[in-house]
């Protein structure tokens, strides 16, 4: 897989600033996908001590959650560590390991925001353009806006709010369990984003997607550290 827009990573900070806001005009906050038989799930991880990141693409069965695929990659931090641009500094180890599959996903969930975000373009929304495919921001935390909090119960929802905006939901994927913020990525609404998060969380807080791939993430930077 090769990304369909391209552009420099060695951006000054202004200079990254200005291109979010230009990509952020091209999400779209609409289902636009057909079937969806497989799905990624993307981490980045950064080593301790040095600017190595070791990025992970788990590819799994829509139906089953099975695993399908697995690909890494390790690249050196190209832009400084700046809350609000963190895609300019995950995505090019991303691009790396997405390079590297034999499967095409009809859908990536990212450990991160879409539109939940001051410019409405995190991490999920700046891989969503730049690939031309749906997206959906899974965040363990929240970035920005407001909300109330959800019944207790597996699937509650509430939106999230930021200048009288709807930018996501916090949704509560197990009975009792902290919710987790879902945000469109690109090319999905965001009632099936809560739909798809949910299904691909049937037993635990956080998506298979994102486990899978953080579980990648960890074994990948274990080798380079060891």
């Amino acid at each position: 897989m090769k990304p369909v827009i391209s552009h420099p990573w060695d951006l000054s900070q202004n200079e990254a600033l200005l291109l979010q806001q230009k990509l952020a005009t091209k999400v779209v906050r609409e289902d636009k996908f057909g079937d969806i038989q497989l799905i990624a799930g993307v981490d980045v991880a950064y080593e301790k001590e040095g600017d190595k990141l070791v990025a992970a693409v788990v590819i799994l069965d829509a139906d089953t959650l099975n695993i399908v695929e697995t690909a890494t990659a390790t690249d050196v931090a190209q832009f400084p560590y700046i809350p609000g641009l963190f895609s300019f500094r995950e995505l090019p180890p991303l691009i790396l390991a997405m390079s590297k599959l034999e499967h095409q996903p009809d859908l990536i969930v990212c450990d991160g925001q879409g539109i939940a975000h001051p410019r409405r373009l995190g991490l999920a929304s700046h891989l969503g353009v730049i690939f031309d495919m749906p997206t959906i921001g899974c965040g363990k935390t929240k970035l920005i806006g407001q909300h109330d909090t959800p019944d207790i119960k597996r699937g509650a929802v509430t939106p999230l709010i930021d200048k009288d905006e709807v930018i996501g939901s916090v949704l509560r994927t197990q009975q009792g369990i902290n919710p987790i913020y879902v945000s469109i990525g690109n090319q999905i609404s965001l009632s099936t984003a809560n739909e798809w998060v949910l299904k691909l969380s049937p037993k635990y807080r956080l998506p298979e997607t994102t486990r899978s791939a953080d579980q990648a993430v960890r074994v990948k930077l274990s080798k380079i550290t060891s």
